[in-house]
This record gives C-alpha cells, sequence and structure tokens, in this order.
C-alpha cells in the first residue's frame, strides 16, 4: 500500500488567503471616497453635530404649530441624527461579524488540520494492518 500522504489543496488555499474579512476588501477609488465619507458620518460625534445643528431650527418649528413640529422631527432631527447613529450601529455589527467570521475561519482551519491528522493515522493503521496480515499468513504457510 502507497505511504504518501497529499496535503488537501483547500488547505493550501487557506494558507495564502487567510480569513476573509472587510479590512482587505477591494474596494477602487470610489470606494475609498466613499468609505472616507461613511467613516467620517458614521461616528457618534457627528450625530451630535448634527443633533445641535437640528436643533437651531426647533423654536421656529415650535412656534410654527404642530404641522411643523412634527415636519421638524422628521424630517430635520430624525433623519439627522439617526443617519449617523445607525451608520454607528452598522460599523459595530460589521466588526463583531468579522469577529466572529474570523473565528469560524479558525475553528475550521483547526478541523482541517485534525481531520488530515486523522487522515494520516488511518493511512498508518491500514499499513501496520497488511504488515501484519502479511505476517501471520508467512507464518501460517501457503495453505491458509
Amino acid at each position: 500500500m502507497d505511504a504518501r500522504h497529499f496535503i488537501h489543496l483547500r488547505l493550501k488555499e487557506r494558507e495564502l488567503n487567510g480569513a476573509h474579512v472587510t479590512d482587505r476588501e477591494h474596494i477602487g477609488f470610489n470606494g475609498r471616497v466613499a468609505l472616507l465619507i461613511t467613516n467620517a458620518v458614521g461616528t457618534m460625534w457627528c450625530a451630535y453635530i448634527f443633533a445641535a445643528i437640528a436643533l437651531v431650527s426647533l423654536p421656529e418649528a415650535i412656534k410654527g404649530g404642530i404641522a411643523p413640529l412634527i415636519a421638524w422631527i422628521a424630517q430635520t432631527f430624525l433623519q439627522l441624527v439617526l443617519l449617523s447613529v445607525i451608520m454607528v450601529g452598522q460599523k459595530v455589527a460589521a466588526a463583531a461579524s468579522d469577529k466572529q467570521a474570523l473565528q469560524t475561519y479558525n475553528d475550521a482551519e483547526a478541523l482541517l488540520k485534525i481531520q488530515d491528522e486523522v487522515h494520516q493515522l488511518i493511512e498508518v493503521n491500514n499499513n501496520l494492518t497488511a504488515e501484519i496480515h502479511r505476517a501471520i499468513c508467512a507464518k501460517q504457510g501457503p495453505e491458509a
């Protein structure tokens, strides 16, 4: 029986590429510009600035009555402030997702290596079993 062992091609590929996370994503020029703007607007400090800007027009909305006040809340305050807050939440969720993906990658990598080792042990076991079988057959003679 042939005792050669070949490393699975997927293991070689995984060693070269590593885990796929958002930091290593190819985005190009437009993607970099969008990422720059997203990182600037998607902060809690930006949400605080937007809230302050929105509060400047609050007195006029209050003077206008119920309809202008509701319009101010919906169209000015919520849109300005929630935009940044939602972006912050997405960044937190993406970081958690990357962390989970990396952990899953590491777990899968460990399982692939364990499977590879088990495969090697099975090959050794098969070879030893064949040798034992040949030795027993040789001692018993040709009548067996």
